[in-house]
């Protein structure tokens, strides 16, 4: 069984998700965490909680879920790992910083690691998740899904009766209605865990989300 423990991080309430079982090994997924007291709540959790770190993903290249990855490098040696498609938007953070937050970044961010495999496993402890790949919100977007535990990490691809922008970088609101489609095929009960805002279900979304038809 799996432990999910969320962190919301950021100027713009960015959900950080630590995973892990009893193996004590985790994958943290968006490291957003942008704040000093953001990074350190994540890595007292790893510490106070024994856990060894072992993937770092992300569901997208935008800054916003990638602010905390070089306090990951730093404490555990792990590089984002993220899609071919999205893995220069993580060499931009200074263009996006810039353009997005009007600011100037004050640190480095690590350079992409282990490139997602479309369709590709994530391998953790005594789990493993689904690489799926979802373009739209960006064109390398990509969603984790553990079919045992029957949950789905959405990144900024599905929010909570509400789906993610495609008027930015790589954004197609076309590919995003079909990658849509593709979480609709989903179990019902396959608990969501968005880029922001509150988790949800399948289920759910199917009945009050307008985005989300089977």
């Amino acid at each position: 069984m799996i432990e999910i423990k969320r962190f919301i991080c950021n100027m713009l309430e960015e959900n950080c998700y630590v995973v892990s079982d009893e193996t004590k090994e985790c994958v943290i997924i968006d490291c957003g965490a942008f704040y000093q007291n953001e990074r350190d709540e994540i890595c007292n959790y790893i510490a106070h909680k024994d856990l060894k770190p072992v993937h770092l993903l992300a569901t997208h290249g935008h800054l916003d879920h990638n602010f905390g990855n070089n306090t990951i490098f730093e404490q555990f040696g792990l590089r984002p790992e993220i899609a071919a498609d999205d893995a220069e938007m993580l060499n931009q953070y200074n263009e996006q910083a810039a353009s997005f937050y009007g600011m100037q970044l004050n640190f480095e961010l690590p350079k992409a690691g282990t490139i997602l495999e479309e369709n590709g496993t994530v391998y953790f402890g005594s789990h493993k998740l689904k690489v799926m790949p979802t373009p739209g919100h960006s064109r390398g977007s990509v969603c984790f899904y553990c079919k045992e535990e029957n949950v789905v990490f959405t990144g900024d691809t599905l929010f909570q009766q509400s789906i993610g922008r495609t008027d930015l970088q790589g954004g197609n609101m076309m590919q995003i209605i079909q990658s849509l489609r593709t979480l609709a095929q989903l179990p019902d009960e396959t608990m969501v865990k968005p880029g922001h805002g509150s988790e949800t279900t399948i289920g759910i979304e199917l009945q009050t989300n307008p985005f989300l038809e089977r």
